[in-house]
């Protein structure tokens, strides 16, 4: 088991290398303009297959990094057919990568039978059920619930919020704290939570001096404790169930 997860690791680490340490911003623009007329986007897949090669420390595996050579070239070539590298491109580009190391690695390690027993078993498993959907709760329903509670008092700071904050702003913070304060609550790390709140509070409520601030603070705290008490209640419920 360890050799496996060495193997993974080793491919990932070559993986991180080709796309995000040795890869000059001259080489991006230049395959960006040229496409598949770019040298560079060649040469940036063959790093890719021989840096894996390498760290893999093993001659006979070249098949495998002939595979992440090709892999490679057609993702990224699949990635510049777009105009714009957003976040959803990126992060999808970043999947096929991992998708095909994934399957690289299950060759090697002769694993791809125990796939439908592994997912099997997940499927089967009270303690992944229970985090899993712990986790979708303080993402998706929470949020709206909470948003519905405190309808009533958006009209009142709807004019300040659209002047001082970013678009849709404190529906990530929102998520991003829910999901911290679930992690921490999982790993029972609870006097972190108490930081967390410290931190929300200096970063959202030190400046008072414009016109609304006070109602903005109110109904910024408001939406703060309730999304932090369900999540607590969520935390500890899944706790109940799978530990």
């Amino acid at each position: 088991m360890e050799n496996n997860i060495l193997i993974f690791l080793q491919l990932i680490l070559a993986h991180v290398i080709t796309d995000f340490v040795i890869q000059p911003t001259p080489w991006v623009r230049h395959k960006r303009k040229k496409k598949a007329r770019s040298g560079y986007l060649y040469l940036h897949a063959l790093i890719a297959g021989l840096l894996s090669l390498i760290f893999l420390m093993k001659i006979e595996y070249w098949y495998i990094g002939l595979f992440i050579s090709v892999t490679h070239f057609f993702t990224d070539l699949w990635k510049l057919q777009f105009s714009r590298d957003t976040l959803k491109i990126f992060i999808s580009d970043q999947l096929l990568h991992l998708f095909a190391i994934v399957l690289a690695w299950l060759w090697m390690t002769s694993n791809f039978e125990s796939i439908i027993p592994y997912l099997s078993n997940l499927l089967r498993s009270e303690t992944v059920m229970a985090i899993v959907i712990g986790y979708l709760l303080v993402i998706f329903p929470t949020g709206f619930l909470i948003g519905k509670a405190t309808m009533r008092w958006q009209t009142e700071v709807e004019n300040d919020l659209r002047k001082n904050s970013l678009d849709a702003a404190g529906r990530y913070i929102g998520i991003f704290e829910r999901v911290l304060v679930l992690t921490f609550i999982l790993t029972a790390n609870f006097s972190a939570i108490g930081f967390l709140i410290a931190a929300k509070s200096i970063l959202r409520f030190s400046d008072k001096s414009e016109t609304g601030a006070r109602k903005q603070t109110e109904y910024v705290l408001i939406g703060t404790l309730m999304s932090f008490t369900l999540t607590i209640l969520v935390g500890f419920l899944v706790r109940h169930i799978a530990f």
